[in-house]
């Protein structure tokens, strides 16, 4: 009985909780359908009548559909790279333990607890001797950092690897590229689902990034868009809104689609062997 009245008091709790976290969800989506004038009188109020105005003067006035596209190479390529990055720089340091090895993890260790704000000027200083200013393949590049994340992550999963599985292929002759993409790369399938996760939501809502490094508007990602919609001296809050919704609503449903993937990719290396 005491279970009950307790499972039943902690559903309460998250309920409320999630309806707190929907709320502003609710008041950004609701606002896209709604005139300047009854965004402001009734702010949560549902929309009567429906107004598609905003969503026809932004795919009017924003090459939206570009940006899109953008963003989406930018992340799949970052997203791969970073991923075989972190992966093919986590074999040796668990399967080869070494004084090197742990040097080379604990100077990626280092790097990772500097943020990128600190090394912005000698980025750009670098990025622009090799021309890679204003180009999405140079945002796809500066991607890159993120291995080392991917690297831990991927680490954790792989120490639960049994290392009789690498010593009984070694023996019946495999090489160690062999043994990495035919046994272990294989195997690591859960963590890398949920280190490319977590890897899409990151590169996706970037903002720093590109507000640095890219000038034209051709090349603009989903989120500078959302930035166009301020300018010096007033907000557009409609096309703010609207085009809040158009960067959020894939990652909503990304999320939904991969959020399955993610738990299991976070448990499997504590059950794993």
């Amino acid at each position: 009985m005491k279970k009950q009245k307790k499972h039943i008091v902690l559903s309460i709790i998250m309920i409320v909780i999630a309806v707190l976290v929907l709320i502003p969800f609710y008041y950004i989506v609701v606002s896209t359908f709604k005139t300047q004038q009854q965004m402001t009188q009734s702010p949560l109020a549902l929309p009567i009548p429906l107004y598609l105005g905003n969503y026809q003067r932004v795919l009017e006035t924003t090459p939206i559909i570009k940006s899109f596209f953008n963003t989406f190479f930018v992340t799949t390529g970052g997203v791969l790279l970073t991923v075989l990055i972190g992966s093919m720089a986590s074999f040796p340091i668990v399967f080869h333990r070494s004084k090197g090895n742990k040097i080379v993890r604990f100077f990626l260790l280092g790097g990772f607890m500097v943020p990128m704000q600190a090394s912005l000027i000698p980025l750009y200083l670098l990025m622009s001797r090799v021309n890679l200013i204003d180009s999405l393949i140079g945002l796809i590049i500066l991607t890159l950092p993120g291995s080392i994340f991917c690297s831990f992550m991927i680490q954790g999963y792989m120490k639960s690897i049994p290392m009789d599985l690498f010593e009984s292929a070694y023996l019946d002759g495999a090489t160690v590229w062999q043994i990495f993409w035919k046994i272990i790369f294989p195997l690591l399938q859960p963590i890398l689902i949920t280190t490319a996760i977590f890897q899409t939501m990151s590169i996706w809502n970037d903002f720093m990034t590109p507000n640095i490094f890219i000038n034209s508007e051709s090349k603009k990602t989903l989120v500078l868009q959302v930035y166009s919609a301020i300018s010096e001296f007033s907000v557009d809050w409609p096309a703010f809104m609207t085009l809040s919704v158009m960067v959020i609503i894939p990652m909503v449903i990304f999320f939904v689609f991969a959020q399955k993937y993610l738990v299991k990719g976070l448990t499997g290396g504590a059950v794993k062997g």
